[in-house]
């Protein structure tokens, strides 16, 4: 936050001084308005002359710079702006507040237009496990990783949403981002649910909010728990769809600017963060109005 606000010092600093140079530079005779020339008493009036030849018209001679004549003093106008934001610091939290609402809003549209194209991959994937009610009216996707701890603590919202809103699909989209036990976990996970996808939101509450760290050896403990065949498991690991899903959800995530986990898509919007049970149900609750 502190290099956010010094960088928004230096910028505000800077287009204050190009402002006020552009200005000074644009405008000389600012510089002069205030160098009054004296009047000039009335001349009497003259007496008709006789008219006289036509004299050879003279070439006009080259105009002088006005902006020559302007002298530009830089430590003068630098001194103005700096005494300026230190008499009225809190301009700088105005324009940081400013430009995180504008950055805000711009990737609330850019969001809207990923979703309106990407709706099939983001709601539907078939690669997807989906726990509450399959044919609910709205859809929540989340995209995790297994060994996220905001994740972890986040299920207990995804079990509380369920089990109090019957109408709502709860979609989970693998993201491991956490490194190689992660994405291995993650391979399990998904040849587990092409295997046995009416088991998978066992499998994942079990890996999910297990204790300790999520690895290949923990999954596959798991699945097999469940009633998985492990030859036919360890075959379906080495399914090219497989990365091929990992591929399609990391360029969807990039598209979303989702860059961290847990991250949910809701209606047409994307919410950051594990920010609890109440919150995604205002969200829902948001979708459902909109429907």
């Amino acid at each position: 936050m502190k290099k956010a606000l010094l960088l928004c010092t230096t910028g505000v600093a800077v287009a204050l001084a190009m402002l006020a140079f552009g200005f000074v530079a644009g405008n000389p005779q600012v510089a002069k308005a205030g160098t009054a020339q004296p009047a000039q008493t009335a001349q009497p009036a003259q007496t008709a002359q006789p008219v006289q030849t036509a004299q050879p018209v003279q070439t006009a001679q080259p105009a002088q710079s006005a902006v020559a004549d302007t002298k530009i003093d830089r430590a003068e106008v630098e001194g103005i702006i700096r005494d300026y934001l230190l008499k009225n610091p809190e301009v700088l939290l105005e324009v940081q507040d400013a430009l995180e609402a504008k950055q805000k809003e711009e990737q609330r549209l850019a969001a809207l237009g990923v979703i309106k194209n990407a709706k099939d991959q983001i709601f539907n994937s078939t690669f997807d496990g989906v726990v509450g009610n399959p044919n609910g009216k709205v859809t929540i996707v989340e995209f995790y990783d297994y060994n996220c701890g905001f994740c972890k603590r986040a299920i207990e919202d995804m079990r509380a949403l369920t089990k109090s809103d019957p109408d709502l699909r709860f979609v989970l989209k693998e993201f491991p981002i956490l490194g190689p036990d992660s994405q291995k976990a993650s391979v399990v996970s998904m040849a587990f649910h092409l295997m046995m996808p009416e088991k998978y939101g066992e499998f994942h509450n079990a890996l999910l909010g297990g204790q300790g760290r999520a690895t290949e050896a923990t999954a596959i403990k798991i699945a097999l728990s469940l009633g998985a065949d492990e030859a036919t498991l360890r075959e379906k690991m080495k399914d090219a769809s497989i990365p091929e899903a990992f591929s399609k959800t990391y360029d969807l995530a990039n598209k979303l600017q989702i860059t961290g986990t847990p991250s949910y898509v809701v209606g047409n919007e994307v919410v950051f963060g594990a920010l609890g049970q109440e919150v995604l149900a205002e969200k829902i609750e948001a979708a459902k109005a909109a429907l």
